[in-house]
């Protein structure tokens, strides 16, 4: 029986743990997070990244269960990270002299898969490939299978988290051993969705949420070992967790000004701070780099604010624009049938 669970549509919390996230990623690449034998940078990284891939797994596949619209749905998907990521690849490549075999696999989002052709200055973009190879593959299964192709997702999650614990990937970059990250999300946007019956949705509700916090921050260590396996699945519960019954507090710091506006720029963010760990803010002895650092996080803000809201909007509105301008042009066609 499909009960859907009434969330609110704004999903403001939402936004609080994408801003958490970036701010999680940002401290593991560009800030000392404890003496190097905890681990904690370690640590953080891959607490960050689930929380990202999560929210992109739940965000893509309600989209798809709201409009199964798949030209929409990649349109819109392309204009939002195409744009930005190729003028970064175009302008840092040269600059840093990447071979010219490593061009094609990094503007066409596969440079993760073997033989890997990541390059030094944008090997973040790892992440990238992954989002972008489940964009195709999702759009694939919906428009093969349609909607009901969707119940597949859990069973490909599933499997996938069963290939890692039996290759021993822990944290990995290749696709079919961290993709499960975002297929947990899509789990959550199903069980949201009330496609999955409505018993994991109330487990969600009641399960703790600092618990969950700590389990997420324990299963990204990598000396907790088989719990890293589980990280994917704690991510979604937590993000879930706070869907149905946030806690007050937390709710309000996931809910606040400022991790709102981290979170609308947390793209451009992403992109633009392994750049300039290349540049002369990154530059110099230990303790002349940490002295820039305040230097290389403004720089950082700065450009993605500019990016987001003088370069990304326009092209993320073109998008919009050219998806109703084709559903416009899908209608005017079926109504001449009819006539």
């Amino acid at each position: 029986m499909k009960s859907s669970v009434q969330i609110p549509g704004r999903l403001a919390v939402l936004d609080g743990w994408r801003g958490v996230s970036i701010l999680l990623v940002l401290a593991t690449h560009l800030l000392p997070l404890g003496p190097k034998n905890w681990g904690l940078n370690e640590m953080a990284g891959p607490m960050g990244m689930a929380l990202f891939f999560t929210l992109s797994g739940f965000l893509m596949t309600r989209f798809l269960l709201d409009r199964a619209s798949i030209s929409d749905f990649l349109i819109r998907r392309f204009f939002r990270v195409v744009p930005l990521a190729w003028v970064a690849m175009a302008i840092s490549f040269p600059l840093v002299g990447t071979v010219a075999d490593d061009y094609l696999p990094n503007f066409f989002f596969y440079a993760n898969l073997p033989p890997q052709h990541l390059t030094a200055i944008a090997s973040h973009f790892w992440s990238l490939c992954v989002e972008m190879q489940f964009y195709v593959g999702i759009a694939l299964v919906v428009s093969l299978l349609g909607r009901r192709g969707l119940y597949l997702l859990p069973l490909i999650c599933v499997a996938v988290t069963a290939y890692r614990i039996s290759s021993g990937a822990i944290v990995d970059i290749v696709t079919w051993r961290r993709i499960d990250d975002i297929l947990a999300g899509a789990i959550l946007a199903l069980i949201c969705a009330g496609n999955l019956g409505s018993t994991a949705a109330r487990v969600i509700a009641r399960t703790n949420a600092y618990v969950l916090l700590v389990l997420l921050a324990l299963s990204s260590h990598p000396s907790t070992g088989f719990l890293n396996y589980l990280r994917p699945y704690i991510a979604a519960i937590l993000v879930g967790t706070t869907l149905f019954t946030p806690p007050p507090r937390l709710q309000a710091i996931l809910c606040s000004r400022a991790l709102r506006y981290i979170a609308t720029i947390s793209f451009a963010v992403y992109v633009i701070h392994h750049l300039l760990i290349f540049s002369w803010l990154a530059s110099g002895d230990k303790w002349i780099k940490y002295l820039k650092r305040p230097l290389l996080f403004a720089a950082t803000i700065g450009l993605a604010h500019a990016s987001t809201f003088y370069f990304e909007q326009r092209w993320i509105d073109w998008g919009k624009r050219l998806s109703a301008m084709l559903r416009a042009s899908g209608t005017r066609d079926v109504a001449r049938e009819i006539k």
